[in-house]
């Protein structure tokens, strides 16, 4: 994630604000430009601002669920829809009469909007058509099950309060769960169909990951009633990838996107791991590249080890678990390669 510079006085502000902090000025997120841009209010219409030296100079408005505090994205002042991009794929939210649904919703957003972000940086389209796997959509409801199906995205309201989902963390013995994790992987199955079975990759699929034809609902029973598969640690990423190909999958997309945006923010905070091989007489600041678009998979993860390494130890001296509590094998360096083509070859297609 990048950080930003309000465009009235320079001062840093981040993907969540609403507000610069040195000069007041409201900001927000304009997903075209893909920019936080600071506003300057209309005073003759209430409601509209005009983006200060940036995005054109053009009126826009805030995603109508800013209203409830849960956004911070920029929608066009002429757009009939009022809800942001992000917030236009969510198809169902939390009853916000009951007590701590409109917290949960915000914390729900907050890691959505980090997925959406990702996704357009990639290029990754959230819609379609016609073609499988149509629209993302997601449901944020209380008593439903967390998972994916054709499509839509559903996450239990529940997962948003952290004693709840730290009970589940050792009740399923994770090292690690977030919402936004939850997204990430759940993304993957949406993309599968896209990238995998939508673009003649099933083939090589079926070569790293095993074969998914194999009953899905067995094997998730199986996993639950046994556990992951004897040294899972050899050829997975996480235990849970080992339950069944499509969870494989969709286990190794999510940390595909965690390196990813993990790097491009130490990329932009000055967090430098290539730093840490730096020879006397080397040209410094190194050249930056597009993390999302242009950096090479033995790059990235060149750069994602060592940071991991360093995040680690910190996390430790801290009294923290660790940042990244996982170890990857070399068969799932294959995968996240795959992954890497895949979505590299997608965006290749789109421009």
């Amino acid at each position: 994630m990048r950080t930003f510079a309000c465009t009235n006085c320079n001062n840093t502000i981040y993907f969540e604000n609403v507000s610069c902090l040195k000069c007041g000025h409201p900001v927000g997120f304009h997903a075209p430009s893909m920019a936080m841009v600071t506003l300057q209010p209309d005073a003759s219409q209430p409601g509209l601002f005009k983006a200060i030296k940036a995005a054109g100079g053009a009126d826009v408005r805030y995603c109508s669920n800013a209203d409830h505090g849960v956004c911070n994205w920029l929608t066009s002042a002429n757009a009939l829809n009022t809800l942001c991009e992000a917030c236009d794929l969510n198809r169902t939210i939390p009853n916000l009469s009951e007590p701590g649904s409109l917290r949960a919703w915000s914390d729900l957003e907050r890691a959505k909007k980090r997925l959406v972000y990702s996704l357009l940086r990639f290029s990754l389209p959230v819609d379609t058509g016609m073609t499988p796997p149509g629209r993302l959509i997601f449901d944020f409801a209380r008593n439903t099950r967390t998972g994916h199906l054709d499509g839509v995205i559903s996450i239990d309201v529940m997962e948003a309060d952290a004693v709840e989902r730290e009970r589940l963390r050792v009740h399923f013995d994770e090292p690690y769960r977030t919402l936004l994790g939850h997204l990430r992987h759940e993304a993957g199955h949406f993309y599968w169909s896209m990238l995998v079975a939508g673009q003649n990759n099933i083939d090589k699929f079926r070569d790293l990951f095993g074969d998914e034809r194999q009953s899905y609902y067995e094997a998730l029973d199986r996993h639950h009633a046994q556990g992951a598969l004897v040294n899972w640690q050899a050829s997975f990423v996480s235990a849970y990838a080992s339950a069944h190909p499509w969870e494989d999958w969709a286990e190794t997309w999510a940390h595909y996107l965690h390196i990813t945006e993990a790097v491009d923010t130490a990329d932009s905070a000055g967090m430098e791991p290539r730093a840490a091989g730096l020879i006397f007489g080397s040209v410094w600041p190194f050249k930056r590249y597009d993390i999302y678009r242009d950096e090479t998979f033995v790059t990235l993860m060149d750069r994602w080890v060592p940071l991991t390494i360093a995040m680690n130890r910190i996390a430790r001296s801290m009294g923290h678990h660790d940042f990244y509590p996982f170890v990857i094998p070399a068969p799932a360096y294959e995968k996240l390669e795959f992954v890497h083509k895949l979505i590299r070859e997608q965006a290749r297609q789109r421009h």
